[in-house]
C-alpha cells in the first residue's frame, strides 16, 4: 500500500457545522426511522451485528484528500445538505473512532471539482457509454461498460482520470469521533448523464492523525451514498436544479446502486418537502471490516 498523506494547507479554516436554520426540516420526514438505526434484534454472539454496507467502485474522480475540513460547499449553490455518518465495525457493532472519512460529489449542474475540463451534461466525466442504461437493469451490472466509451466514464466505474484544475469544492476529509460519528456540510448533488444522483464516501483506518493530516492507514471502506427518487424531483424544482437540462439517471436505472436499500448506501433524508431548499438532512451507518482493505 502508498502511504497515504491528508494535507491539512495551513490556511483552511475548519468551520464547525452548526444546525442553523437552513436545515431546519419543520415538514415531515422522509424517513421516520433514524439513521440506520442498529438491529435490537441481533447480537454478536449470532455472528455479524450488521450487515456490511455495500462496496461499490471508486470513480474516476476521487483525489487524495487534500482537503481537511466539514464544511466542504466554498461557493458552490445549491440546497444545504447535513451529512451525518456513522462508522462502525459490522461484526462488533462498535464505533470507529478516530477513522478518517472522505466525501466528494458533484455540484448542483453536475461537475466535479477538478475535473471542470471535462463539461457539463458528462458529470465532469464527458460522454457516457453509447450503451447507458434506458431502463431498469434486469441483471447484477458490473463495474466496467460492456461497449468501449465515446469519452470518460460517467461517474462510477472505469479507471482513475487526472484532475484537470485546481479546485476542490464538494470534497473534504474529517475524523469520526468517539461514536463513530462525523458531520460534512455540503450541497445537495446533482445528476449528469449515466448515473443517479450520489455522493462517494471512503473510510481509512489504523492511520495516524499528525500536525500534517492524517497519515498511513488503509482505506477499508469505498461506497457510494444515494437519494430516494422523490428527493430528486423535489430538488429539480430548485435552483440551479432546475436550470439542469442533462437527462437524468433514476435510482432504479442507474448501473452502479445495487438496489438493497440503506446497505446499499440509499440515505435516510429528512426535510419540508413543500420547502426542500430550506435544507435537507441526510444520515446513515455504515457497517465496515476495520481490518480489510477495500479501495473500490
Amino acid at each position: 500500500m502508498t502511504r497515504r498523506t491528508v494535507l491539512a494547507a495551513g490556511s483552511v479554516a475548519v468551520t464547525a457545522v452548526g444546525v442553523g436554520s437552513a436545515f431546519a426540516a419543520s415538514g415531515p420526514a422522509v424517513a421516520e426511522d433514524g439513521a440506520g438505526a442498529l438491529d435490537s434484534t441481533a447480537s454478536a454472539s449470532e455472528g455479524a451485528c450488521y450487515k456490511l454496507t455495500s462496496e461499490l467502485v471508486e470513480g474516476p474522480y476521487y483525489i487524495d484528500a487534500d482537503k481537511l475540513r466539514r464544511d466542504v460547499t466554498e461557493d458552490q449553490e445549491g440546497i444545504p445538505l447535513l451529512l451525518t455518518l456513522k462508522v462502525i465495525d459490522a461484526e462488533t457493532c462498535r464505533p470507529l473512532r478516530n477513522a478518517a472519512v472522505d466525501i466528494w460529489h458533484c455540484n448542483a449542474s453536475g461537475i466535479y471539482s477538478g475535473y471542470e475540463a471535462m463539461g457539463s451534461g458528462g458529470g465532469g466525466g464527458g460522454t457516457p457509454p453509447t450503451d447507458a442504461p434506458t431502463e431498469s437493469p434486469t441483471a447484477t451490472p458490473t463495474d466496467v461498460p460492456t461497449a468501449a466509451p465515446t469519452g470518460p466514464p460517467p461517474g462510477g466505474g472505469g479507471g482513475h482520470q487526472d484532475p484537470t484544475d485546481d479546485t476542490r469544492y464538494l470534497r473534504g476529509t474529517w475524523h469520526t469521533d468517539r461514536h463513530g460519528h462525523v458531520t460534512f456540510k455540503t450541497v445537495f448533488p446533482g445528476w449528469y448523464r449515466g448515473r443517479c444522483v450520489h455522493i462517494h464516501v471512503k473510510v481509512h483506518v489504523d492511520g495516524e492523525w499528525t500536525d500534517a493530516g492524517y497519515e498511513g492507514g488503509h482505506t477499508c471502506h469505498t461506497g457510494q451514498l444515494f437519494f430516494d427518487e422523490k428527493s430528486v424531483l423535489a430538488s429539480a424544482e430548485v435552483e440551479p436544479y432546475a436550470s439542469n437540462t442533462t437527462t437524468r439517471t433514476t435510482l432504479d436505472e442507474d448501473t452502479i446502486y445495487p438496489d438493497n436499500g440503506h446497505e446499499g448506501g440509499l440515505l435516510y433524508l429528512k426535510y419540508d418537502r413543500h420547502r426542500i431548499a430550506r435544507g435537507v438532512r441526510a444520515q446513515l451507518t455504515l457497517g465496515v471490516e476495520p481490518d480489510e482493505t477495500n479501495n473500490g
